[in-house]
């Protein structure tokens, strides 16, 4: 399971539970990225180093993927600690047998002295922990939801690349839509529902919950995503178009010159205007075809959230605001 503290806030009337990432999940995803950590320095600084799911995977691809160094750290007060009081741990490690795997990597750590109690309690904002992250070259975790905009600040303060989970509604935050915009944050290669294990004293809720024959209890969120400035295939989600454009099909906002569009598959293929399109087409995204104009949010986020979405006097949902590039040929 992986070190991950959602903000429970906005999913259930508890904001203390702890979500925990699998590790499928994090070998799904990373297994499209594999040949960049090579001869690079990995942190995982929201996570436990004997028991994330974020740590297991790069134990056991230590070599696999060439990494130079993988350092762990943990939260002193996060129910997944594995110490005995409130200080973080740290795993430094930059060799591995090639023999060794799963349980027997967790053994030669332990007798070789890998894993070191930090001063403090491991939270990433500390001074303590901000030397990790200027070392590194690649963070890869699941922060809290709650402090994702502190580490997202953070790593781009150091100019990081990373690999982050988190709710799809970061989109549009102030501080993140910006590098949207300029293509230097990117939607990963799983957009959409993720399932997390969740502590035993997390409350039954009616929807995405459920506890598996084991007894383990799960939630799940439908609008999670990876955030990633490493390279992504754009090859892999191809956006195929078969609306034409239709005058009067498409409602215009009252307060810009721009058409709304409900679904990305309603998209029309030959109009060259600017569109109000979901937050969900940035998993289509390929800047060679589209350019990102900006956001239709509040209208006051940052100098790229250009409106409030009106039509007919009428809020409705934030948009992505983008433009054809260059024509291109899409299936009718």
């Amino acid at each position: 399971m992986g070190n991950s503290i959602l903000n429970k806030a906005k999913y259930s009337k508890s904001n203390t539970d702890e979500w925990y990432t699998t590790y499928e999940t994090v070998e799904k995803e990373l297994s499209n990225y594999m040949p960049q950590f090579k001869n690079k320095i990995v942190l995982c600084n929201c996570d436990d180093p004997y028991e994330s799911s974020f740590s297991k995977y790069f134990l056991n691809n230590f070599n696999k993927l060439e990494l130079k160094k993988l350092i762990c750290i943990s939260y002193g007060k996060s129910k997944m600690h594995s110490s005995d009081c409130d200080r973080g741990l740290v795993l430094e490690i930059d060799h591995l047998p090639n023999s060794l795997y799963g349980e027997e990597i967790e053994l030669y750590i332990k007798e070789n002295n890998f894993v070191k109690k930090l001063l403090g309690d491991g939270d990433f904002r500390s001074e303590e922990s901000i030397k990790y992250l200027i070392e590194s070259d690649i963070v890869v975790t699941n922060p809290p939801f709650s402090k994702f905009i502190e580490l997202f600040s953070l790593i781009s303060q150091y100019n990081k690349k990373y690999l982050l989970i988190s709710n799809q509604n970061a989109i549009t935050y102030k501080e993140i839509f910006p590098y949207i915009k300029m293509n230097q944050a990117k939607i990963g290669y799983h957009f959409g529902d993720m399932q997390f294990k969740v502590p035993a004293d997390t409350e039954p809720r009616k929807t995405r919950f459920w506890i598996d024959e084991s007894g383990q209890k799960w939630r799940s969120i439908g609008n999670a995503m990876w955030l990633t400035n490493l390279d992504i295939n754009k090859n892999i989600n191809q956006l195929i178009l078969k609306h034409k454009y239709v005058e009067g099909k498409y409602p215009k906002y009252d307060n810009f010159d721009a058409i709304h569009i409900s679904k990305v598959s309603e998209i029309p293929y030959d109009y060259d205007g600017i569109m109000g399109v979901p937050i969900t087409f940035l998993k289509y995204y390929d800047e060679k075809s589209y350019e990102i104009i900006g956001e239709a949010n509040h209208g006051s986020d940052n100098e790229f959230d250009l409106f409030k979405p009106v039509i007919n006097g009428k809020e409705t949902f934030k948009r992505i605001l983008i433009r054809k590039r260059k024509r291109e040929s899409y299936e009718i």
